[in-house]
C-alpha cells in the first residue's frame, strides 16, 4: 500500500474556503497551526507571487512560515493584506453558566 502526502494547499482554490480555513487555524491555541495554514495558503497562491506583492523576500517568507518560525506581527500583516484577506477580532460569546 502506497501513501500520499496531504497538502492543503491543493483544496484551498476559494476565496471563502481559505477564510474558513485560517479562521478554523486561528481558534487553536498553537499559533503554529496558524502559521502552518497562512503557509499553506501561500503555497496555493504561489509563494513567488506572495513575496513579490508583500515586498518580502522568497527566502524570507519560506522562513517565516516554517515551523517553529517567530512570526512578527507586521509580517503576518504584509502576507494576509497581499492576500486580499483581513484580520477581525470579535467577542467570545460567553455561556450564561
Amino acid at each position: 500500500m502506497q501513501t500520499i502526502r496531504f497538502d492543503a494547499s491543493e483544496f484551498l482554490d476559494d476565496e471563502e474556503v481559505i477564510a474558513e480555513y485560517l479562521a478554523a487555524a486561528m481558534e487553536d491555541d498553537n499559533p503554529e497551526v496558524f502559521i502552518a495554514a497562512l503557509g499553506d495558503v501561500a503555497k496555493a497562491r504561489g509563494i513567488s507571487e506572495i513575496a513579490r506583492s508583500s515586498g518580502l523576500g522568497r527566502e524570507s517568507l519560506y522562513k517565516s512560515l516554517r515551523p517553529g518560525s517567530k512570526l512578527r506581527f507586521e509580517t503576518m500583516r504584509k502576507i494576509v493584506d497581499t492576500m486580499g484577506l483581513k484580520l477581525t477580532i470579535e467577542p467570545a460569546t460567553r455561556s450564561n453558566s
